[in-house]
């Protein structure tokens, strides 16, 4: 009998083989004494292991059915960190409806070292294959996309990649090894921003990556020891703590999601809703072949800036705020907020409108937070001289 998911979430650390503790033990040290000249023990420097972070590694592995898992200080780390594997000259095929930082980063440090890249919309298989060059040395996706949950099949993108012998490189934070597992679906390195939903309480700043094969591992090792980004052993307990309650959390943050979206589609005054759960979602078909729910984020759009200020003014329960993934509620401005760092252009380009908001359902009342949209809606009618019936 194979463990399902939820259980794997709470038990992949086991218990401390020295004492049973059912919590991994907290190593707040820097260095470790080594009993001989010529022969080094498993653990010598915390850059370069810490037996905390190793637990973590080893648990985020199991759970995307990788051969080794990574902690980074960052999820731009770890995406900064799997891109460090190119070299000049290198191309690199990316989504357009990237993340801002990851945009940012490709843009204005790999270019600095003569890394070529081409931004492709990955919803047109034709369009992506056709941009591959025989210097594409990855393919990287994210799916959903953030934030208007654009979504990529991965299996197609990566059977492209490997015909191409190039690797693909997929962004899970939004689905997390919960309801997507790119490994299995042929991606060679998936990655996360682990402050969002493996973490869920907005307390510390992590980033993971796996690799499916060990000398992939073993290269991204080389570069996590000397690039040195890595996670501490304090927050790696907090992550793994954090990762215990995943199944419960995003479980019920993506049942509520599904009630706001419907209502939010319901809606005079909301013009778009970006749910991959939608049946009409253009995406839908292919997000519900490789994924098990449409998860805890979804987007909207107001009419403009001044509907979607009104709007924030007046909402009540959930935070404004950067991130997402949290036990709260988080209402994001991704004009200024998670893609804040891409030019307007480029921004209205990908749908990045100024009316657009982000929503990550947390763990209020799924009817607490109907309410309150609709109560900040009625106030956005009212400041535009509308009438609508409640």
């Amino acid at each position: 009998m194979t463990d399902r998911i939820e259980t794997k979430f709470i038990h992949s650390t086991g218990v401390d083989p020295l004492t049973g503790a059912v919590n991994v033990p907290i190593y707040l040290s820097s260095t470790f004494h080594q009993k001989s000249l010529d022969s080094f023990g498993p653990f010598d420097y915390s850059r370069s292991g810490n037996p905390t972070r190793l637990a973590l590694e080893e648990t985020i592995a199991k759970l995307e059915g990788g051969t080794r898992g990574f902690a980074f200080s960052s999820g731009m780390a770890a995406i900064s960190s799997a891109f460090m594997l190119l070299s000049s000259g290198d191309h690199v095929l990316v989504s357009e409806d990237v993340y801002g930082g990851t945009y940012r980063f490709i843009t204005e440090v790999l270019d600095k070292f003569k890394i070529e890249y081409t931004f492709v919309n990955m919803t047109n298989l034709d369009e992506m294959a056709n941009a591959i060059q025989p210097n594409t040395k990855v393919i990287y996706l994210e799916t959903p996309s953030n934030p208007v949950m654009n979504i990529t099949d991965i299996e197609i993108a990566a059977k492209l990649a490997k015909a191409n012998d190039c690797l693909t490189f997929v962004d899970n934070t939004f689905m997390t090894p919960l309801y997507q597992n790119p490994l299995e679906l042929g991606a060679d390195i998936v990655l996360h921003s682990a402050t969002k939903f493996l973490s869920g309480h907005s307390d510390i700043i992590a980033g993971l990556a796996v690799t499916k094969d060990e000398e992939l591992g073993n290269r991204l090792a080389f570069i996590q020891n000397t690039f040195g980004s890595v996670l501490g052993a304090q927050d790696s307990y907090l992550l793994i703590q954090g990762i215990k309650t995943l199944g419960a959390r995003l479980g019920q943050s993506s049942e509520s999601a599904r009630v706001i979206a419907e209502y939010l589609h319901n809606h005079p005054l909301i013009e778009e809703v970006y749910y991959p759960g939608f049946s009409f979602h253009p995406g839908n078909p292919i997000h519900e072949r490789q994924a098990k729910s449409a998860g805890a984020v979804l987007s909207f759009r107001l009419a403009d800036k001044k509907s979607a200020r009104t709007f924030v003014e007046h909402l009540r329960i959930p935070v404004f705020a950067v991130s997402l993934g949290a036990v709260e509620s988080i209402l994001s401005y991704p004009a200024t907020m998670s893609h804040g760092s891409m030019p307007k252009e480029e921004r209205e380009k990908r749908g990045i409108t100024d009316g657009l908001l982000r929503y990550s359902v947390g763990l209020e009342h799924s009817d607490d937070l109907v309410q309150d949209l609709n109560q900040a809606l009625a106030q956005v009618a009212r400041r535009n001289g509308l009438s609508i019936a409640n």
